[in-house]
């Protein structure tokens, strides 16, 4: 590989913080959101608040940036909560969240973040339903998935009206200097 030159190396080294600064918010609003009460009292309902920053990247930066930071939120917030045995879970949801939201981003581009958003959470759920069969053998486990799709919609548009409304007052020049 050649050498790289200064200039490049500054604005990689401004990258990697970049993303390092946005892999540290993800995971505080994970862990805020690890000390709120349960939505409602079946497990694995939650709002899913980090995923406004994947959102926010999927807005403003490359796909391959977004799922970096994902990728090291889930493994980091598995390990700093000490829930290992949920990472296939986080993972699973995690990456079909990710493919569907980039998939809606690059046919639809930024105007339809909210719908967007909704599907991410909705194949967020069906990943880990998906796994959850796979480590169980249960095939009723899919018996949830109505449940899931209820709460995925409600929290898929919440999380997507964030994602919305920081697009609408916070210019990304700011947010994403590169």
């Amino acid at each position: 590989m050649p050498p790289q030159d200064n200039h490049t190396q500054k604005t990689n080294v401004k990258k990697m913080t970049l993303l390092a600064l946005y892999t540290t918010i993800a995971l505080t609003i994970f862990t805020l959101e690890s000390l709120l009460p349960p939505l409602v009292p079946l497990p694995g309902i939650k709002l899913g608040l980090s995923n406004i920053v994947t959102l926010w990247l999927l807005m403003h930066t490359r796909a391959r940036d977004a799922l970096l930071v994902l990728t090291a939120r889930i493994f980091l917030s598995s390990f700093f909560a000490g829930q290992m045995v949920s990472l296939m879970y986080s993972l699973a949801g995690g990456f079909f969240c990710f493919a569907a939201m980039t998939l809606l981003f690059r046919i639809l581009g930024n105007r339809y973040v909210v719908f967007i958003s909704i599907f991410g959470a909705l194949f967020h759920n069906l990943g880990q339903i998906a796994v959850a069969v796979a480590i169980t053998q249960l095939p009723s486990m899919l018996a949830y998935l109505p449940a899931l799709a209820i709460s995925g919609i409600a929290t898929g548009t919440f999380t997507g009206l964030c994602a919305f409304y920081l697009k609408r007052h916070m210019p990304p020049r700011i947010a994403w200097p590169l």
